[in-house]
């Protein structure tokens, strides 16, 4: 890795002490330039997790990906800086099924400063935009809303996010304070990659935090949304999605 190419790619500027302000930074501004994107399991391109293979995609490549490979980076990125760090697991919660899915089923990222832990996680789409700290039954206030951690189980940690017109928390997914290494990750990957049950095989999507709101590319149409409006453009073909992934995410295929 060429960190300064990584940071140029997210348009980082700041310093690169080990400091909570600077994972903040980091994790706003790849938010910001890397989005959430499953193309390449539409275009049965095998995602393997290998880091300088993700790198290329990613960074030199200008490409984004899903949370394996996002974190998975991110979680590199974070190291070579000198941030002490390490993956964990993450079980995301089914709404049909009212339920959560198996180990591994999500990946993000524990930082730990000055003896705090902090949950931070580029890669589960509309998310947090800032760090969380890992402090229970607290709700959190974060600049994309506000989250609440909870104990489940004596196993794991529940995070889950308020939504305002239901006026209640919704669960987001479980994760588990257990250290754990990428390849740990390698069948749940490819799971993701293969099975008609997951949802990353059913249609394609592109999705990118902008200061403002979010642009999400997604079965045939484009939604733009800001803080108090929601626009909806009608995708009719392959030809303007892909128009729509150069035009908004930068993204030729």
């Amino acid at each position: 890795m060429t960190i300064q190419k990584y940071l140029a790619r997210i348009n980082y500027r700041g310093d690169l002490l080990p400091s909570l302000s600077t994972l903040q930074v980091l994790q706003e501004a790849h938010l910001l330039h890397i989005p959430f994107e499953n193309l390449d399991i539409a275009l049965k391109k095998e995602i393997i997790l290998d880091l300088e293979r993700l790198y290329r995609k990613i960074v030199i490549n200008r490409r984004g990906g899903f949370c394996y490979e996002l974190n998975g980076l991110f979680h590199w990125l974070l190291q070579e800086i000198g941030f002490t760090t390490k993956l964990v697991s993450g079980r995301v919660y089914v709404q049909d099924r009212e339920d959560y899915g198996p180990e591994f089923d999500h990946l993000a990222i524990l930082v730990t400063i000055e003896g705090k832990e902090w949950l931070s996680d580029v890669g589960f789409g509309d998310f947090s935009l800032h760090p969380l700290p890992l402090e229970i039954n607290t709700p959190l206030n974060d600049a994309n809303g506000q989250f609440l951690i909870e104990g489940y189980q004596n196993t794991h940690f529940r995070i889950s996010r308020y939504h305002p017109k239901q006026n209640k928390f919704f669960p987001e997914y479980l994760f588990s304070n257990v250290s754990r290494q990428l390849s740990d990750f390698d069948q749940m990957c490819r799971y993701h990659q293969t099975s008609s049950e997951s949802h990353f095989t059913r249609k394609r999507v592109c999705s990118l935090a902008t200061h403002n709101g979010r642009i999400t590319l997604t079965g045939d149409k484009l939604i733009i949304t800001r803080k108090d409006s929601r626009k909806e453009l009608a995708v009719k073909n392959d030809q303007e999605f892909e128009l729509a992934l150069k035009n908004y995410f930068n993204i030729k295929l």
